[in-house]
């Protein structure tokens, strides 16, 4: 094994986050590390020592593994925002249109509907607003914080605004299925398309707040 390959091997043991992007910032080191061992050889050096002297330009393996990781992050809490940002909307469109066009007026329920449940009802429609708006506030405010923080600090800040809004959103939906299972569990399937999308909405809801986690645990991994 060559020393750029040993160089990028421990690097890349030392990263978590999506693997096409780590596999960009690699290709990134890979090819500026050859070129600084070209330069070398060019000047005379051995290939032995002339990849020695490019990779000890290109810095301590944890130091760059540690701003490395900062971008994983970043990459990671975007892509989660996004998701939380359109998604969470989406489905509750698709899921209003399907009870409309395959079940109809919630007065043809079999059930009578208990006071407090509306306040449930209340809070996770609410949610479906409040969640994206929370994405755009943490999109926006991870762009302005770029300009004035450290990768390390920006990642552990971008963590907490993204599990927010995931936190809220998983909330939200949990307490809905509860409460809905607690009056009749039928209701959380007024009909297949309903049925479908309510899975599909809890499913994404988990993946998100999975994404939240791998935010979290880049934050970890640059601490550590």
């Amino acid at each position: 094994m060559t020393v750029i390959e040993a160089y990028l091997g421990e690097l890349r043991t030392r990263l978590d986050g999506p693997a096409s992007a780590k596999r960009d910032l690699l290709r990134e080191a890979r090819d500026g590390l050859n070129d600084a061992a070209d330069a070398y050889r060019d000047g005379g050096w051995s290939e032995d020592e002339a990849q020695r002297r490019a990779v000890a330009d290109f810095g301590p393996v944890h130091l760059i593994a540690r701003d490395y990781q900062a971008e994983l992050g970043m990459h990671s809490g975007t892509r989660t925002l996004w998701k939380l940002i359109l998604g969470v909307p989406m489905m509750q469109l698709a899921w209003e249109f399907a009870r409309k066009w395959t079940f109809g007026d919630w007065s043809q329920l079999a059930t009578s509907t208990p006071g407090w449940y509306k306040y449930v009802a209340q809070f996770t429609h609410g949610s479906v607003y409040i969640v994206p708006i929370l994405g755009v506030f943490a999109l926006v405010c991870m762009r302005r914080l770029s300009r004035r923080m450290d990768g390390a600090r920006l990642v552990r800040t971008a963590g907490v605004l993204i599990g927010e809004a995931v936190g809220l959103n998983l909330v939200s939906v949990a307490l809905l299925v509860i409460a809905t299972g607690v009056i009749d569990a039928s209701r959380l399937f007024l009909s297949v398309p309903c049925g479908i999308l309510m899975v599909l909405w809890v499913v994404l809801s988990v993946r998100l707040a999975l994404l939240a986690r791998r935010s979290w645990r880049s934050c970890a991994t640059i601490v550590a």
